[in-house]
C-alpha cells in the first residue's frame, strides 16, 4: 500500500518573481497521513464557449486590439490598424469617443503595418502617459512612442508625442508586435524578425540586434543618451555584441502576448513560416529557436542547435488548422468561474479558436473549440470586468470587425 498526505489549505495565494519568471506558492497547512492504494489527480476540463456581441450596433475597421481603460470601467479601449484609438462604451446605448487619432502619421501599406499595439502607462492615474507601437516609413521602421493625456484623460495630442525607440524594419511584414506593461513595472515589446521569408538575414538567432526579440525596458527612466533604462537584471546585459534590451530572442513574428494576472506567466503566439504556429512561455534568456526550428521541427538545416537551449513551444498546430495565430488571454475573471486558467489563442486565417490550461502536474492540455458566432480574429483583450473580449472579423483580411464576449456554452443536464 502506498502512503500519501492529505493537505488541508487554510489559505492560499501566489506570488510572482519576476526576476527568476517563478510563481510561487504560499500557503498555510495542516498535514496528516493515511494509507491509501493510489491517488489520482483528473485535470480538470476545458468547457466549450461561444461569442456574444459585446456592443451590438457598432463594428470597427481592423479592429487589432482591445483593452481596458485604467480609470473608467464602463469603457473599453479599441486600436484600429489605420491609426484611431477609440473608447467605447459597454453601456446599453453608449457611443464611442477618439481618444487618440494618429492616421497621417503612420503607414499602413502593407497589411502588417499600421497602429500595432497600445499600452497605459502602470502610473496612468498620475502621469496619463501611454505607448504605442506602430510602423513609419522612409526609412521603414517600427517606432515605440510615448503619449501623455489631457488631464481628465479623455483625449491625447498627437503632439505630446516622445518618440522612445525605432527600429528599422528591412520588409513591410514582421513587424510584431504587443506592448505591454509586466507585474514588475517595466515594459516588454515584441519585434518581428524583419519580413521577407525564411528570415534571411537570420536575425532571430542573432542578438547584436532587436529583431525577432521581445525586450524589456524602463522607459520611463533616462540612461546613457537613451530615453529610456536597460534594467540591470535583463539576461544579455554586459554580454559583448548583444543587445541588453533583450529579454527573448529566437522568435519569429509574435503576434499578441500577454500576462497572466495570477501566476505572472508571459504567454506569446508566435506566428510560423509555412508548417507550424505556436504558443510559447516566455521566459528571462529564453532562445525559442527560429530560424533553426519552426515549432518543434527542424527548419534550417545548415545550422546546428548545439550548445543552444532552444525552448520548445507549449503547444503548436499545423497548417490542417490554420496558418496565422494570433496570442490571447487568460481567463480571471469572476463572472464564469468554469472559465478560470484557461488561455484562449486562435488562427486568423482559419478562424479555429483553442483553449490552453497549465495542469497541477505541469502537464498542458488544449481543447480546440467551436464558438457561434465566431471567425478570423486579430486580437483578444481582458475588460475591466474581467471577462475576455475579441475582435472577430467575418473573413481574413476584411475592413470591418466586430468586439465579442468569450462566453461559457452552456451544458445541459445530464
Amino acid at each position: 500500500m502506498a502512503r500519501f498526505w492529505i493537505f488541508l489549505t487554510l489559505k492560499s495565494r501566489a506570488i510572482y518573481n519576476p526576476i527568476m519568471n517563478l510563481s510561487i506558492p504560499l500557503m498555510l497547512i495542516l498535514t496528516t497521513s493515511i494509507y491509501a492504494e493510489e491517488v489520482i489527480t483528473t485535470p480538470e476540463p476545458i468547457c466549450d464557449v461561444t461569442f456574444v456581441n459585446a456592443l451590438p450596433g457598432r463594428t470597427y475597421r481592423e479592429p487589432i486590439q482591445i483593452l481596458s481603460t485604467p480609470t473608467n470601467h464602463d469603457e473599453l479601449i479599441i486600436v484600429e490598424r489605420g491609426g484611431r484609438v477609440l473608447m467605447a462604451s459597454m453601456k446599453d446605448g453608449g457611443k464611442d469617443e477618439i481618444l487618440l487619432d494618429l492616421r497621417g502619421r503612420l503607414t499602413t501599406r502593407n497589411s502588417e503595418e499600421g497602429l500595432l499595439s497600445l499600452a497605459f502607462d502602470p502610473q496612468w492615474s498620475t502621469n496619463k502617459h501611454l505607448y504605442t507601437w506602430r510602423s513609419m516609413k522612409k526609412p521603414r521602421r517600427g517606432r515605440l512612442s510615448r503619449f501623455t493625456a489631457s488631464e481628465d484623460g479623455r483625449s491625447v495630442d498627437p503632439e505630446t508625442e516622445i518618440v522612445i525607440l525605432e527600429v528599422d524594419q528591412p520588409w513591410g511584414n514582421h513587424n510584431g508586435g504587443t506592448v505591454l506593461f509586466g507585474p514588475d513595472g517595466m515594459l516588454y515589446l515584441s519585434i518581428g524578425d524583419g519580413g521577407s521569408a525564411n528570415d534571411p538575414q537570420n536575425n532571430g538567432q542573432d542578438v547584436s540586434n532587436l529583431l525577432g526579440t521581445i525586450i524589456r525596458i524602463n522607459p520611463r527612466t533616462n540612461q546613457d543618451g537613451r530615453l529610456y533604462e536597460i534594467p540591470n537584471d535583463n539576461p544579455l546585459v554586459g554580454q559583448p555584441n548583444a543587445r541588453g534590451e533583450i529579454w527573448a530572442w529566437g522568435l519569429r513574428n509574435v503576434w499578441r502576448m500577454s500576462f497572466d494576472q495570477v501566476t505572472g506567466r508571459l504567454i506569446a503566439g508566435d506566428v510560423g513560416q509555412n508548417a507550424w504556429e505556436e504558443v510559447d512561455v516566455i521566459e528571462r534568456g529564453g532562445n525559442y529557436g527560429w530560424r533553426i526550428h519552426e515549432g518543434t521541427h527542424l527548419f534550417d538545416k545548415s545550422q546546428s542547435s548545439e550548445g543552444k537551449s532552444l525552448i520548445n513551444p507549449v503547444a503548436e498546430y499545423g497548417r490542417r488548422e490554420g496558418g496565422s495565430i494570433t496570442g490571447g488571454e487568460t481567463y480571471r475573471g469572476d463572472q464564469q468561474p468554469t472559465l478560470n486558467g484557461i488561455y484562449f489563442y486562435a488562427d486568423y486565417m482559419s478562424g479555429n479558436l483553442w483553449g490552453l490550461r497549465f495542469n497541477k502536474d505541469g502537464t498542458v492540455q488544449t481543447r480546440r473549440m467551436s464558438p457561434d458566432n465566431g471567425g478570423p480574429i486579430s486580437s483578444f483583450g481582458t475588460g475591466p470586468d474581467g471577462e475576455i473580449y475579441a475582435a472577430v472579423f467575418a473573413v481574413p483580411y476584411q475592413r470591418t470587425g466586430r468586439i465579442m464576449k468569450v462566453m461559457a456554452r452552456p451544458t445541459s443536464a445530464p
